[in-house]
């Protein structure tokens, strides 16, 4: 059972669940009074408001298999969610009377059901799933990139895969596979040298198990790309700018509509920030700073200055969880991302895209591109407002070790990018509205 089937699984029991708690919402609200004439009624306008609270629950990752696993992440995003949806079924019922129904108490019941139930789902869901319909894997090949997937596979069952072992290479690979019943075998070494290993795998061709190398398998499992196990082979095979040309015109056109979509609908956002900025210490609004763009091209970034005017007189440098430097304003920004909104200036004059990798400093480029393999392949596209890398990893990366993180999910979006994927960043990124930032660059 693949991922997107348990996806769409969890999803049908969603929707299911949804239309149960309204059935017992209209009933408990009706009281002695219900009829199907009044269901009828609710149907239509909470169908509508359903389609808004799946995609909320979108964005708030509850469709990630990853956080199906009971725990306290679960449950912030859960609350997360059925409190949007709360503030949209309010919205809508009250700003849209057109359905001729207000339904006060029965909308905090029905999203009380729905919130209970979709929790109970999860539970159900995980318990099930982690261990019905799984896919034996195996490795060939030991490293730490491998054991560090061979334990997520371990811990997150759910994701629909069993870890069975590390082959071993001086008993015959058809033996093991069968006598294990493996369904995949992840490669996690460089075999194209080794002419035993791919005649024993060959005779293994029979089994029907599939055989995938570890950064596919990265890919599809984690969502990201091992920069350490990928060569400059891989690369010229995977990452081939010249093949989005049309991707890419299409994307500017519809970069400079939304950044002035964007732009008048924050506006009252934009001067409200002003005059938050200007009456703690007189300073700039804007700061504005130098930033590598496509091809390695310097640009200069807009944001909403979040740090005392002087933050940066000894050079740059990383910033820290609570620094010092940042204002009581910028606390707030930094907080909710407001600071970053100027950026859509330069979504709009075209230096940076709506998606893409991160721009990042001068200074710290020339740092990060000694110490990550292929770093420099960022430069390769534009880069965006936000990234894969900053839905996935929810956090600015403070070390180089964390940029080597990020880059990883850097080279799945380059790998990967489409529209679709397009879509789906820009809506995982209102989560980030929700979250505790923890520390970033100014």
């Amino acid at each position: 059972m693949d991922k997107k089937l348990r996806q769409s699984t969890l999803l049908v029991g969603d929707i299911i669940l949804a239309y149960t708690a309204l059935l017992i919402t209209v009933t408990l609200g009706f009281w002695g009074k219900f009829t199907w004439d009044i269901f009828s009624r609710h149907l239509l306008p909470f169908s509508l408001l359903y389609l808004v609270w799946f995609l909320s629950f979108y964005i708030f990752g509850l469709y990630d298999l990853n956080f199906i696993r009971p725990k306290s992440e679960l449950l912030a995003r859960t609350g997360q969610g059925l409190a949007v949806c709360f503030a949209v079924g309010l919205a809508f019922f009250y700003l849209v009377p057109m359905f001729g129904i207000t339904p006060k108490t029965n909308l905090l019941i029905s999203i009380a059901l729905f919130g209970g139930f979709t929790l109970l789902w999860r539970r159900l869901f995980y318990t099930l799933f982690s261990s019905l319909y799984l896919q034996n894997v195996s490795f060939l090949g030991q490293s730490e990139l491998a054991n560090q997937l061979a334990n997520v596979i371990k811990d997150q069952p759910q994701l629909g895969y069993r870890f069975i072992k590390f082959l071993n290479k001086t008993v015959p690979l058809k033996a093991q596979l069968k006598q294990t019943k493996t369904n995949i075998v992840i490669i996690s070494e460089d075999i194209s040298n080794n002419k035993n290993i791919t005649e024993a795998l060959y005779v293994c061709l029979p089994l029907k198990v599939a055989f995938i190398d570890l950064a596919k398998a990265y890919e599809i499992i984690l969502q990201k790309v091992p920069v350490d196990f990928v060569n400059q082979n891989w690369i010229l095979r995977n990452v081939a700018v010249s093949e989005k040309k049309i991707y890419d015109k299409i994307k500017r056109i519809l970069d400079i509509l939304a950044s002035l979509l964007l732009m008048a609908i924050t506006s009252p956002i934009w001067a409200g920030v002003a005059m938050a900025i200007m009456s703690e210490d007189k300073g700039p609004i804007f700061y504005r700073q130098t930033r590598l763009g496509k091809d390695g091209k310097p640009f200069l970034v807009w944001k909403f200055r979040s740090m005392v005017v002087d933050a940066e007189k000894k050079g740059p440098q990383w910033a820290e969880k609570k620094d010092k430097r940042v204002t009581k304003t910028g606390n707030i920004l930094r907080r909710f991302h407001l600071d970053e909104f100027p950026q859509l200036i330069n979504v709009f004059w075209g230096n940076i895209s709506l998606t893409g990798p991160r721009p990042e400093r001068p200074e710290f480029v020339k740092k990060l591109e000694k110490e990550i393999p292929h770093y420099h392949l960022r430069h390769l596209i534009k880069p965006g407002f936000t990234g894969w890398a900053q839905v996935k990893f929810i956090q600015y990366a403070r070390s180089t070790n964390e940029s080597h993180e990020k880059f990883q999910h850097d080279l799945y979006y380059m790998k990967n990018r489409a529209f679709l994927l397009d879509l789906a960043i820009l809506l995982k990124t209102f989560q980030l509205f929700f979250k505790q930032e923890r520390g970033s660059k100014n």
